[in-house]
């Protein structure tokens, strides 16, 4: 069983870096954004080389996040697991923190030196105002390198996080090549919506505030195998 969240990725998208891999819907505000295997890891090596360049982090350090299931939370968590961090979503001491921005007043309960706001705005597009104590993930992501090369032993929670994204593969029937569409609201733990289709070779539809209306629609159209709306 692999234990590097990091080659998971790497395998997810190495037979075709071009295809879609993740797409998010946003019900409510009428949002889709497609990105690529390429893309996706374009944003995972950037966060990467911020956490090791910038802060100077290094395996086994530890990130909170308190992030909703979306396309930028996943190149967040991506890229933290493939510098060797450690991720938490509860109260503690961490090394970073990134935060929604609806969710920042919760930063008051972590101790975090350094701390990324994101407005998870549709075009990625910079904060306009951003809050006090803060930096704004995509301005500051974006100056850094496209590539990175990860540690050959991955952080020290690889190694479960992936037992766990195996065995939720297994529960939720995900195969090699499927098009998995997830209802966020239903599955807002990224084992589930992240890990377990990237462990299983599938790729990802994820779908913020659902509207049953677009359900079916939306399965033809995104050519979707496996629907756990």
């Amino acid at each position: 069983m692999a234990d590097n969240i990091a080659r998971v990725f790497a395998d997810a998208i190495a037979s075709d870096p071009t295809r879609p891999l993740l797409t998010w819907y946003d019900d409510a505000t009428g949002e889709r954004t497609e990105l690529s295997g390429a893309t996706l890891a374009n944003w995972v090596a950037k966060t990467a080389n911020l956490l090791v360049d910038e802060l100077a982090l290094s395996p086994g350090d530890t990130a909170g996040a308190l992030l909703p299931p979306h396309w930028q939370t996943a190149a967040v968590l991506l890229g933290c697991w493939s510098a060797g961090l450690t991720v938490v979503d509860r109260p503690g001491d961490v090394d970073v923190l990134f935060a929604a921005a609806d969710r920042v007043t919760e930063a008051q309960e972590w101790s975090a030196g350094d701390r990324y706001a994101l407005a998870l705005d549709p075009f990625a597009l910079p904060m306009r105002e951003v809050p006090a104590g803060f930096a704004d993930y995509v301005l500051e992501v974006r100056g850094h390198g496209d590539h990175f090369t990860p540690p050959p032993t991955g952080g020290p929670g690889d190694a479960d996080l992936l037992a766990r994204a195996a065995d939720r593969a297994t529960e939720l029937c995900l195969a090699s090549g499927d098009r998995v569409l997830f209802d966020a609201a239903a599955h807002p733990d990224p084992v589930d919506w992240l890990l377990a289709p990237l462990t299983a070779g599938a790729s990802i539809v994820l779908c913020g505030n659902l509207d049953p209306s677009r359900l079916d629609a939306r399965l033809a159209a995104e050519k979707v195998t496996r629907s756990l709306a």
